[in-house]
């Protein structure tokens, strides 16, 4: 059958590493592959009692179309409990309900972006980003990190010698898949640098507050006078990720950009998911929910690290993040993270391989491991089967 697609649609290709991480499913694979939350920890009795107390109360209206720009009372929630806590201050009118930070990426590629743009990201950067910003086309341009997040000096000679870059993608907090996290003061250059050459910054936040050590860092957007900075959030990694629910926080006449694009597409997220989980967070104490979440993830992640330095050949290296979900290892040069995942998953175990993560190719050798997901005896055993894999090729 020969079909007409788009352009578009021909440059989509599916991901041969996804294709093979389809074998983690299986139960015998111990998986680090994927960036999910405990589900043990979901507040599933909270959940019950609070969405049938919407359908009782409120039946109707919460089964019925609602707003582009999401239900009222939760966005005034996410602005007062989530917002301010990061430094911004703003009302309910500033923020839009997603579905999930994930559709806040699609949209603002959509936006913002023409083909042969440039969108300036971290290196390595989210691979799902990576994606969604591929489908228009773009050239990519990736900024170095070091320990203290994207490197400011090689970010603004980018921004002076490319006058077609049209977005700045960032993770400021617990990168994924790095795991870094960005100091202070290069989160206050970076808005103004999006001033001074008037270009977007999407910030993208999903793990700020899953921090294990110390306090929480302030926003990009904090330091955002000017409307440059857009504000990317979520519930999926604090709360229920299967609720999909996430937000936007931008200046007016750039949210009224995304409220048009999402007509388009969804209308609006579900309103009983909106409604519940507004009811849940004046009902019950996210924060509370939050705390028992890092106790557990803190732990598994001192036990991870603490495994992957005794079971490792040691001259392979990785970081070590104080919060979020992940790790990024470093192999030796030469070495090919896919092809070593073939003979990991011959010993059930299972990780995402780094060189999806570089929109422009190359740096094959390193790969991301998750330690949110697994019990801690997993943890352990896993670690120690790769161990043995590498082994193999030091």
């Amino acid at each position: 059958m020969k079909i007409n697609f788009s352009e578009r649609a021909n440059g989509l290709k599916a991901s041969e590493i996804r294709e093979l991480l389809k074998l983690t499913e299986m139960p015998e694979v111990i998986s680090f592959a994927g960036g999910l939350p405990a589900p043990e920890l979901f507040p599933v009795d909270g959940m019950k009692k609070v969405t049938q107390e919407v359908l009782e109360k409120d039946g109707q209206v919460a089964l019925q179309y609602s707003t582009t720009e999401g239900f009222k009372p939760l966005r005034d929630i996410i602005a007062k409990q989530r917002m301010s806590p990061e430094g911004v201050d703003v009302t309910g009118d500033d923020i839009i309900v997603t579905s999930g930070s994930q559709e806040g990426i699609e949209f603002s590629a959509k936006i913002f972006v023409n083909e042969g743009d440039t969108i300036i990201c971290e290196s390595p950067s989210y691979l799902g980003a990576i994606g969604a910003f591929k489908a228009y086309r773009p050239n990519f341009t990736e900024i170095e990190m070091d320990e203290h997040g994207i490197i400011i000096e090689k970010l603004e000679e980018e921004l002076k010698k490319n006058k077609r870059v049209k977005m700045i993608y960032t993770i400021p907090d617990f990168q994924n898949p790095t795991g870094i996290t960005m100091s202070d003061d290069r989160r206050k250059r970076i808005a103004e640098l999006a001033k001074e050459y008037q270009v977007p910054v999407i910030e993208d936040n999903p793990y700020g507050e899953l921090i294990f050590e110390g306090t929480t860092h302030p926003s990009i957007k904090s330091f955002d006078k000017d409307g440059w900075v857009i504000y990317l959030g979520t519930f999926s990694k604090t709360f229920c990720p299967g609720l999909r629910l996430g937000w936007i926080c931008a200046a007016p006449e750039i949210l009224e950009k995304y409220i048009i694009i999402k007509q388009g597409v969804d209308l609006q997220c579900s309103t009983l998911d909106q409604r519940a989980t507004a009811l849940f967070m004046q009902t019950y104490d996210l924060n509370e929910h939050i705390e028992e979440i890092k106790k557990v993830y803190g732990k598994r992640r001192k036990l991870m690290l603490e495994s992957m330095d005794k079971y490792f050949p040691k001259e392979v290296t990785h970081t070590n993040p104080y919060g979020g979900l992940f790790t990024w290892v470093y192999l030796k040069e030469g070495l090919d993270s896919a092809e070593i995942l073939k003979e990991a998953l011959k010993e059930n175990v299972a990780y995402v391989p780094g060189g999806p993560f570089f929109p422009n190719g190359g740096h094959k050798n390193h790969f991301r491991l998750n330690y949110s997901c697994m019990s801690e005896d997993k943890i352990v055993e896993g670690i120690k089967r790769l161990g043995k894999v590498l082994a193999k090729y030091y």
